[in-house]
Protein backbone atom coordinates (compact mmCIF):
# COMPACT_ATOMS: atom_id res chain seq x y z
CA UNK A 1 0.00 0.00 0.00
CA UNK A 2 1.25 3.47 -0.89
CA UNK A 3 -0.07 6.98 -0.07
CA UNK A 4 -0.60 9.80 -2.65
CA UNK A 5 -2.11 13.54 -1.91
CA UNK A 6 -3.41 16.68 -3.40
CA UNK A 7 -0.62 19.42 -2.90
CA UNK A 8 -2.53 20.71 -0.15
CA UNK A 9 -2.57 17.97 1.76
CA UNK A 10 0.76 17.00 1.93
CA UNK A 11 1.03 17.36 6.25
CA UNK A 12 -1.85 15.09 6.36
CA UNK A 13 -0.86 12.38 4.07
CA UNK A 14 2.57 12.19 5.82
CA UNK A 15 1.22 11.78 9.36
CA UNK A 16 -1.65 9.16 8.01
CA UNK A 17 1.27 7.21 5.77
CA UNK A 18 3.92 6.93 9.36
CA UNK A 19 0.42 5.94 11.55
CA UNK A 20 -0.14 3.07 8.73
CA UNK A 21 3.85 1.98 8.22
CA UNK A 22 3.64 2.33 4.29
CA UNK A 23 5.47 4.59 2.43
CA UNK A 24 4.47 7.82 0.49
CA UNK A 25 4.47 7.75 -3.53
CA UNK A 26 6.29 11.11 -5.09
CA UNK A 27 3.53 13.33 -6.99
CA UNK A 28 5.17 15.90 -9.39
CA UNK A 29 2.34 18.75 -10.16
CA UNK A 30 2.94 20.93 -13.08
CA UNK A 31 0.60 23.64 -14.75
CA UNK A 32 1.14 24.23 -18.17
CA UNK A 33 1.44 27.67 -19.45
CA UNK A 34 -2.33 27.38 -20.71
CA UNK A 35 -3.45 26.89 -17.31
CA UNK A 36 -3.98 23.10 -17.51
CA UNK A 37 -2.42 20.87 -14.74
CA UNK A 38 -0.20 17.74 -15.21
CA UNK A 39 -0.40 15.16 -12.47
CA UNK A 40 2.09 11.97 -12.43
CA UNK A 41 2.46 9.80 -9.44
CA UNK A 42 6.11 8.24 -9.71
CA UNK A 43 5.46 4.82 -7.58
CA UNK A 44 2.27 2.82 -8.01
CA UNK A 45 1.39 0.38 -5.75
CA UNK A 46 -1.37 -2.69 -6.26
CA UNK A 47 -3.71 -0.75 -3.18
CA UNK A 48 -3.67 2.92 -2.87
CA UNK A 49 -4.43 5.46 -1.02
CA UNK A 50 -5.27 9.15 -2.05
CA UNK A 51 -5.68 11.52 0.82
CA UNK A 52 -7.36 14.81 -0.60
CA UNK A 53 -8.92 17.82 1.16
CA UNK A 54 -10.95 19.33 -1.56
CA UNK A 55 -10.02 23.28 -0.36
CA UNK A 56 -10.63 24.94 -3.80
CA UNK A 57 -11.40 23.76 -7.56
CA UNK A 58 -7.72 22.81 -8.32
CA UNK A 59 -7.80 20.40 -5.36
CA UNK A 60 -10.80 18.87 -6.51
CA UNK A 61 -9.25 18.53 -10.08
CA UNK A 62 -6.56 17.01 -9.04
CA UNK A 63 -8.37 14.21 -6.71
CA UNK A 64 -9.99 13.04 -10.26
CA UNK A 65 -6.44 12.98 -12.15
CA UNK A 66 -4.72 11.30 -9.05
CA UNK A 67 -7.68 8.81 -9.23
CA UNK A 68 -7.58 8.53 -12.93
CA UNK A 69 -3.89 7.42 -12.41
CA UNK A 70 -4.33 5.22 -10.04
CA UNK A 71 -7.17 3.45 -12.74
CA UNK A 72 -7.28 -0.42 -12.09
CA UNK A 73 -5.68 -0.31 -8.58
CA UNK A 74 -7.53 -0.71 -5.34
CA UNK A 75 -7.97 2.59 -4.26
CA UNK A 76 -9.36 4.14 -0.81
CA UNK A 77 -10.45 7.65 -0.95
CA UNK A 78 -9.67 9.85 2.32
CA UNK A 79 -11.55 13.31 1.70
CA UNK A 80 -10.82 15.01 5.03
CA UNK A 81 -12.49 17.99 4.18
CA UNK A 82 -14.68 17.63 1.35
CA UNK A 83 -15.76 21.32 -0.40
CA UNK A 84 -18.48 21.85 -1.21
CA UNK A 85 -20.47 19.37 0.71
CA UNK A 86 -22.72 22.08 1.90
CA UNK A 87 -24.25 22.75 -1.26
CA UNK A 88 -26.38 19.77 -0.26
CA UNK A 89 -30.04 20.80 -1.76
CA UNK A 90 -31.46 22.40 -4.78
CA UNK A 91 -33.43 25.30 -3.64
CA UNK A 92 -34.35 26.53 -7.32
CA UNK A 93 -34.89 25.20 -10.81
CA UNK A 94 -31.40 24.79 -12.95
CA UNK A 95 -29.01 25.09 -9.61
CA UNK A 96 -26.94 21.64 -9.28
CA UNK A 97 -26.80 19.55 -6.30
CA UNK A 98 -23.21 20.24 -6.15
CA UNK A 99 -21.90 17.88 -3.00
CA UNK A 100 -23.79 15.05 -5.44
CA UNK A 101 -21.83 16.20 -8.57
CA UNK A 102 -18.77 16.72 -7.12
CA UNK A 103 -19.22 12.99 -5.19
CA UNK A 104 -19.70 11.06 -7.72
CA UNK A 105 -16.83 12.82 -9.48
CA UNK A 106 -14.49 12.26 -7.01
CA UNK A 107 -15.31 8.47 -6.35
CA UNK A 108 -14.85 7.46 -9.53
CA UNK A 109 -12.64 4.37 -9.23
CA UNK A 110 -12.54 4.20 -5.96
CA UNK A 111 -13.30 1.29 -3.91
CA UNK A 112 -14.21 3.02 -0.50
CA UNK A 113 -14.25 6.89 0.22
CA UNK A 114 -14.21 8.30 3.96
CA UNK A 115 -14.76 11.42 5.05
CA UNK A 116 -14.18 13.14 7.80
CA UNK A 117 -16.91 15.24 9.59
CA UNK A 118 -19.09 16.16 6.73
CA UNK A 119 -21.22 18.84 7.15
CA UNK A 120 -24.29 16.52 5.98
CA UNK A 121 -23.88 12.50 6.16
CA UNK A 122 -26.88 12.45 3.87
CA UNK A 123 -24.27 13.48 1.28
CA UNK A 124 -22.25 9.96 2.02
CA UNK A 125 -25.57 8.62 -0.22
CA UNK A 126 -23.88 9.92 -3.43
CA UNK A 127 -20.92 8.29 -3.56
CA UNK A 128 -19.92 5.98 -6.08
CA UNK A 129 -19.12 2.82 -3.68
CA UNK A 130 -19.24 2.71 0.39
CA UNK A 131 -18.41 6.06 1.86
CA UNK A 132 -18.11 6.33 5.94
CA UNK A 133 -17.70 9.12 8.43
CA UNK A 134 -15.53 9.73 10.37
CA UNK A 135 -15.58 11.89 13.56
CA UNK A 136 -12.32 13.84 15.10
CA UNK A 137 -14.15 14.89 17.95
CA UNK A 138 -12.01 12.72 20.72
CA UNK A 139 -8.72 14.08 19.26
CA UNK A 140 -10.65 17.59 19.45
CA UNK A 141 -11.16 16.67 23.78
CA UNK A 142 -7.48 15.25 23.74
CA UNK A 143 -5.95 18.67 22.62
CA UNK A 144 -8.22 20.21 24.99
CA UNK A 145 -7.15 18.56 28.01
CA UNK A 146 -3.48 19.62 27.57
CA UNK A 147 -4.61 23.44 27.60
CA UNK A 148 -4.33 25.28 31.15
CA UNK A 149 -8.24 24.46 31.38
CA UNK A 150 -9.50 23.31 34.44
CA UNK A 151 -13.00 21.29 34.82
CA UNK A 152 -13.57 22.89 31.29
CA UNK A 153 -17.34 24.15 29.84
CA UNK A 154 -17.55 22.90 25.98
CA UNK A 155 -20.31 24.85 24.21
CA UNK A 156 -21.81 24.39 20.72
CA UNK A 157 -22.44 27.31 18.81
CA UNK A 158 -26.07 26.44 18.22
CA UNK A 159 -28.65 23.39 18.90
CA UNK A 160 -27.56 21.91 15.98
CA UNK A 161 -24.06 20.82 17.25
CA UNK A 162 -24.57 20.15 20.23
CA UNK A 163 -24.26 16.42 19.20
CA UNK A 164 -21.02 17.26 18.28
CA UNK A 165 -19.92 19.04 21.42
CA UNK A 166 -21.26 15.87 23.41
CA UNK A 167 -19.09 13.70 21.60
CA UNK A 168 -16.04 16.20 22.14
CA UNK A 169 -17.17 16.37 26.50
CA UNK A 170 -18.90 13.14 27.37
CA UNK A 171 -15.08 10.89 27.08
CA UNK A 172 -13.94 13.25 29.53
CA UNK A 173 -16.80 13.61 32.00
CA UNK A 174 -17.13 17.70 31.10
CA UNK A 175 -20.00 19.85 31.07
CA UNK A 176 -21.48 20.59 27.66
CA UNK A 177 -24.07 23.34 26.58
CA UNK A 178 -25.43 24.80 23.49
CA UNK A 179 -25.75 28.70 22.98
CA UNK A 180 -28.97 30.26 22.94
CA UNK A 181 -29.40 33.47 20.65
CA UNK A 182 -32.36 35.81 22.16
CA UNK A 183 -32.92 38.63 19.81
CA UNK A 184 -33.38 41.71 22.02
CA UNK A 185 -34.29 44.20 19.10
CA UNK A 186 -33.58 44.71 15.60
CA UNK A 187 -29.44 45.60 15.72
CA UNK A 188 -28.72 43.88 19.17
CA UNK A 189 -28.68 39.82 20.61
CA UNK A 190 -27.57 38.46 23.32
CA UNK A 191 -25.93 34.65 23.14
CA UNK A 192 -25.47 32.77 26.51
CA UNK A 193 -25.44 28.92 27.20
CA UNK A 194 -28.77 27.78 27.29
CA UNK A 195 -28.75 25.73 30.84
CA UNK A 196 -25.33 26.46 32.52
CA UNK A 197 -23.68 29.54 33.70
CA UNK A 198 -20.54 30.28 31.96
CA UNK A 199 -19.30 32.53 34.81
CA UNK A 200 -15.98 31.58 36.59
CA UNK A 201 -15.62 29.14 34.00
CA UNK A 202 -12.96 27.89 31.81
CA UNK A 203 -15.09 27.97 28.18
CA UNK A 204 -14.15 26.39 25.17
CA UNK A 205 -16.68 25.96 21.86
CA UNK A 206 -16.57 23.82 19.26
CA UNK A 207 -17.77 22.62 16.06
CA UNK A 208 -17.16 20.89 12.93
CA UNK A 209 -16.28 23.66 10.31
CA UNK A 210 -15.25 27.49 11.88
CA UNK A 211 -16.41 29.32 8.88
CA UNK A 212 -15.89 33.19 8.55
CA UNK A 213 -15.38 32.96 12.38
CA UNK A 214 -18.15 35.83 12.61
CA UNK A 215 -20.64 34.31 15.46
CA UNK A 216 -17.78 32.60 17.28
CA UNK A 217 -16.27 35.49 17.79
CA UNK A 218 -19.47 37.61 19.26
CA UNK A 219 -20.12 34.45 21.55
CA UNK A 220 -16.22 34.67 22.73
CA UNK A 221 -17.00 38.49 23.72
CA UNK A 222 -20.61 37.69 25.09
CA UNK A 223 -19.12 35.06 27.29
CA UNK A 224 -16.59 37.26 28.47
CA UNK A 225 -19.39 39.49 29.28
CA UNK A 226 -20.64 36.82 31.15
CA UNK A 227 -17.96 36.42 33.49
CA UNK A 228 -16.23 33.73 31.95
CA UNK A 229 -12.42 32.99 32.90
CA UNK A 230 -11.54 31.79 29.64
CA UNK A 231 -12.66 31.56 25.96
CA UNK A 232 -11.53 29.11 23.59
CA UNK A 233 -12.39 27.66 20.19
CA UNK A 234 -11.74 24.36 18.28
CA UNK A 235 -12.78 23.34 15.19
CA UNK A 236 -12.31 20.24 12.87
CA UNK A 237 -12.41 22.24 9.59
CA UNK A 238 -10.54 26.00 9.82
CA UNK A 239 -11.82 27.53 6.86
CA UNK A 240 -11.59 31.30 8.03
CA UNK A 241 -13.02 33.28 4.95
CA UNK A 242 -13.40 36.21 4.51
CA UNK A 243 -10.23 37.35 7.63
CA UNK A 244 -12.07 35.03 10.06
CA UNK A 245 -9.26 33.77 11.97
CA UNK A 246 -8.25 37.91 12.54
CA UNK A 247 -12.38 37.92 14.02
CA UNK A 248 -11.54 35.39 16.60
CA UNK A 249 -8.24 36.77 17.62
CA UNK A 250 -10.24 40.07 18.01
CA UNK A 251 -13.10 38.38 20.07
CA UNK A 252 -10.87 38.14 22.65
CA UNK A 253 -10.40 33.92 22.37
CA UNK A 254 -7.32 32.63 24.03
CA UNK A 255 -7.14 29.89 21.57
CA UNK A 256 -8.34 29.08 18.31
CA UNK A 257 -7.24 25.31 16.87
CA UNK A 258 -8.25 22.87 14.35
CA UNK A 259 -7.41 20.05 12.62
CA UNK A 260 -5.13 19.49 9.79
CA UNK A 261 -8.12 18.42 7.54
CA UNK A 262 -7.24 22.04 6.13
CA UNK A 263 -3.82 22.72 7.07
CA UNK A 264 -3.58 26.20 8.80
CA UNK A 265 -1.26 27.54 11.09
CA UNK A 266 -3.46 26.93 14.25
CA UNK A 267 -3.80 22.36 12.82
CA UNK A 268 -2.98 21.39 16.79
CA UNK A 269 -4.23 18.19 16.19
CA UNK A 270 -4.48 15.73 13.65
CA UNK A 271 -7.25 13.66 11.83
CA UNK A 272 -4.41 11.18 10.99
CA UNK A 273 -5.24 8.58 13.51
CA UNK A 274 -9.00 7.94 13.14
CA UNK A 275 -8.20 7.92 9.21
CA UNK A 276 -5.33 5.37 9.79
CA UNK A 277 -7.25 2.92 11.73
CA UNK A 278 -10.40 3.31 9.43
CA UNK A 279 -8.34 2.28 6.60
CA UNK A 280 -7.03 -0.78 9.00
CA UNK A 281 -10.05 -1.97 9.54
Amino acid sequence: MKVIYTEKSQLLAARTAQKLGCKLSNVKYTTFPDGELYVRVEDLDDEMVVVASTVDTTTALQVMLLMDACEGKDVTLVLPYMGYARQDKRFNEGEPISARALARALSEGASRVFTVNIHDPSVLNHFRCPAVNLNVAPEIGAYIQTQPVENPLILSPDIGAWGFAKSVAAPFGWDCDHLDKTRLSGSEVKMAPKHLDAAGRDCVIVDDIIATGGSMALAASMLMEQGAKSVRAAGVHGVFASGGYIKLMQGGLADVANSDTIERASSKFSASGIIADAIRK
